[in-house]
């Protein structure tokens, strides 16, 4: 890991700390220039990338061939509301429909498969979110995308299938750390204010990160935009205003690194989402997490966007601003996680089928 760091321009390890989105089904001459210019330590695809199972698994190979340095490959793949899949494959139910660690069990076998077939080798999921019968019915985004009605729940179902989805091959990212739970809005369009206690978030929301965690197989977690004004973890800007978590060192050094002891990827949720561009640029908004302590940032769709973090990370760490040697603890991080990636699967088109069909007996068998 540390003759890979010793081999990077510092240009190149700039590189390493962005996921990023690329725009069509294809790579078009000015997306690989674009890849081999930032040579990014991530990429996701959405539904705008994905047409049907041959082309998918395609792109995902020409990305690896593109790239110096090859990626991460990853996908929201959680089921329900979000199924980038559903154009290629009989779409899954939901997390919030699974009752048994049986059934989580299922769904992780069929989720890792189909994608591990179709070149991914990383899923932002599962979701950790606690959504009790006291929280449900907000219109945060979460509907029934987090495992579970209770924190203990949370903590079997998605703990059973965070294990078997890294037991086939993908790893998988719990998320959205500290919790959006109890949130009353979406962070994709605003900035969630979650008035609850420092009691609470630490007794429900933090307990699956606690548990999981220790458990010693959570390899990446994604942070949230949100801010908790009610615990003294709360920080302010410079201007005042109420600071997000992802760009919060209480949250993400203090209390994920210190006390929580994860040492693994901590990666952004969309540095795009409304909850930090109607509040922040992209460029300062990447430093401010890094200074937090966050390693990678993901930037899903614009061009410009990326361009714009990525330009300020870089000119921050030639200036001296970002000391190189925070810059390489966050490569080696991002190093670490890629030493656990698996090769893909040779490509089944039949298999695919069959994991289609498998996915249509699971949902009838769930309970409404």
């Amino acid at each position: 890991m540390n003759d890979l760091r010793n081999k990077m321009s510092l240009r190149q390890k700039v590189g390493q700390l962005f996921c990023i989105g690329i725009p069509g089904p294809e790579l078009d001459a000015a997306t690989v220039e674009f890849l081999q210019d930032i040579e990014p330590g991530g990429i996701c695809l959405f539904s705008r990338n994905i047409r049907d199972a041959q082309q998918t698994r395609d792109l995902n190979d020409s990305i690896q061939r593109a790239c110096l340095i090859p990626p991460i490959i990853s996908l929201d793949q959680e089921g329900g509301t979000v199924d980038r899949l559903r154009r290629l494959i009989t779409p899954i139910a939901p997390a919030g429909r699974v009752r048994k660690p049986e059934e989580s069990r299922k769904m992780a076998e069929l989720i890792g498969e189909i994608i591990s077939l179709l070149g991914f080798n990383m899923n932002f999921a599962p979701v950790v979110d606690v959504v009790d019968e006291r929280r449900s019915g907000s219109s945060n985004g979460l509907f029934t995308r987090p495992f579970g009605r209770s924190k203990d729940e949370v903590v079997d179902l998605a703990g059973t299938f965070l294990e078997v989805l890294q037991a086939i091959g993908p790893i998988g990212c719990l998320k959205h750390f500290p919790g959006l739970g109890a949130a009353t809005v979406d962070s994709h369009e605003e900035l969630p204010v979650v008035e609850i206690s420092g009691k609470e978030l630490f007794d429900v929301d933090l307990y699956p990160y606690r548990r999981l965690i220790a458990a010693g197989n959570v390899y990446a977690i994604m942070a949230a935009h949100a801010c908790f004004p009610m615990t003294d973890l709360q920080e302010t800007d410079q201007n005042g205003k109420l600071l997000p978590s992802s760009l919060s060192f209480n949250f993400l050094t203090r209390l994920l690194r210190e006390e929580l002891g994860f040492e693994g990827l901590a990666i952004t949720d969309d540095m795009e989402m409304g909850a930090i561009v109607k509040n922040y640029g992209i460029g300062d908004a990447c430093k401010m997490a890094f200074a937090a302590g966050i390693d990678m940032f993901a930037i899903c769709a614009g061009r410009d966007a990326i361009v714009d973090g990525f330009e300020a990370i870089l000119s921050a760490a030639e200036s001296g601003e970002i000391p190189v040697e925070r810059i390489d603890r966050s490569v080696g991080r991002v190093s670490e996680l890629k030493s656990r990636l698996r090769p893909a699967p040779a490509f089944n088109v039949g298999r695919i089928d069959e994991i289609s069909a498998e996915i249509a007996r699971f949902n009838a068998g769930l309970t409404a």
